[in-house]
């Protein structure tokens, strides 16, 4: 079965995609990819990172733990 789920910000583009049959390298990947920034600000061009859903999911564990609400308050 085929998934695939986008959520766009101002300056990112987050894309899952899964196959959960498929075995082939890339089937299941997660990419943010960078937007082209107008004033320079924050990115130029366009760049991307893809990871599997496993760095991914690993990715968010790290950023749960690290930026849990105990460790940095929300004022």
């Amino acid at each position: 079965m085929n998934y695939t789920k986008s959520k766009s910000t101002s300056r990112f583009q987050y894309t899952v995609n899964r196959n959960n049959t498929a075995k082939a390298a890339g089937s299941n990947v997660v990419t943010i990819q960078t937007k082209p920034s107008t004033d320079g600000q924050y990115s130029v061009g366009q760049s991307s990172l893809t990871l599997t859903v496993r760095e991914a999911k690993a990715l968010n564990r790290f950023l749960n733990d690290t930026l849990a609400d105990d460790v940095f308050p929300v004022k």
